[in-house]
């Protein structure tokens, strides 16, 4: 097993890591709207935290040497399923292929945040 660390995204914020490279394929960490230069929520609504939380995801990946194009499964928990239509619209221009996924809604996220996402990929 690797451990995928990279300064393009937010830094874990608690005792795991960004990613892990196993078995040819890289799990990522569920990532929120952090942005990875100051430390600080991403300013907005759903559409800005789901742009930030899959640019994330998408750091992740590339330190680990994939791709959003290489993702096989992605976890998605929102805080309001009521956002489900706008952080599709985000989601979608990151993961055209249209991997295989999961949505559900939770009560509360880290720093209380919109969105969360994880993502498995082939390496």
């Amino acid at each position: 097993m690797t451990v995928i660390s990279t300064k393009d995204a937010p830094e874990a914020i608690g005792p795991y890591s960004q990613g892990y490279i196993s078995g040819g394929f890289i799990f990522t960490s569920g990532q929120i709207a952090i942005v990875p230069a100051t430390g600080e929520i991403v300013e907005g609504g759903i559409e800005e935290q789901a742009e930030q939380a899959c640019k994330n995801v998408c750091a992740v990946l590339k330190a680990g040497g994939s791709s959003a194009g290489k993702v096989v499964k992605t976890t998605c928990f929102l805080a309001d399923m009521g956002d489900f239509s706008k952080f599709n619209e985000v989601y979608a221009r990151y993961f055209g292929g249209k991997p295989a996924r999961s949505c559900v809604a939770v009560k509360n996220l880290p720093k209380n945040v919109l969105c969360e996402v994880e993502a498995i990929a082939e390496a």
